[in-house]
């Protein structure tokens, strides 16, 4: 297994986990054909790379609303890095993220005969968010087994809250957004870090900006909305 294929998983649990569009949901993109593209900045405000989503098949059973979206990366050379498809599901006034199709099939191949096992909370964003909201915690662990010995790899989204409303400027234009903070606490070995960051959400659009910070609220990160189609 590789550390980067891993930490590049985790950080598309923190993007993925607050996209959006409309149907039935006010923030996840739950039309086909929707699609989006993020530029990735470091602390210094140097492209780091460009995450591009679409929408690529939607259905609905019942009363549940299905969508899966495709993920590409790509690093500031414009190189892909990583490539895959995951399910949302929308259910009432409840958006849910499938974690399980957050691993990739190119990265399992990569595994051989290792025996993975993943489980988790879903991270959940009602459509009625308002200020001084708690949303409920989210987490996903994954158990590798390679030649007897396990590794348990966590990450955490905890003391999820809705801040403020504000507004953001970005090249696709200007939103009233709701401001989620979080703190992403990752576990891997003997390694124990917890990252703050904080999303902005904007109603039938989604994510139009996130930062990432160090423990003692230094920006480490940024992400800014630079494209979107309908």
């Amino acid at each position: 297994m590789k550390t980067k294929s891993l930490f590049v998983l985790f950080f598309l649990i923190g993007i993925i986990s607050l996209t959006a569009q409309d149907n039935c949901s006010k923030f996840y993109p739950m039309t086909e054909g929707v699609s989006m593209e993020y530029t990735n900045y470091n602390k210094k405000g140097k492209v780091e790379g460009i995450s591009s989503y679409k929408v690529t098949e939607t259905n609905t059973v019942d009363n549940t609303t299905n969508a899966t979206m495709a993920i590409n990366l790509k690093d500031e050379k414009g190189k892909e890095i990583y490539s895959t498809d995951y399910k949302l599901s929308c259910t009432g006034n409840m958006v849910t993220l499938d974690y399980e199709s957050l691993l990739p099939s190119d990265m399992m191949n990569q595994y051989g005969d290792m025996d993975i096992e993943i489980s988790g909370n879903d991270i959940e964003i009602p459509n009625d968010l308002r200020v001084g909201q708690n949303l409920n915690d989210a987490n996903v662990t994954m158990k590798i087994g390679m030649s007897g010995i396990n590794m348990n790899i966590a990450v955490d989204m905890l003391n999820r809250k809705v801040e403020k409303k504000e507004s953001v400027t970005t090249p696709t234009g200007t939103y009233d957004c709701y401001v989620v903070y979080s703190e992403n606490q990752s576990k891997m070995m003997m390694a124990n870090q917890v990252y703050p960051s904080r999303v902005w959400l904007a109603e039938g659009v989604g994510m139009v900006k996130q930062e990432t910070y160090k423990k003692n609220g230094d920006l480490m990160s940024s992400t800014l909305l630079t494209a979107y189609s309908n």
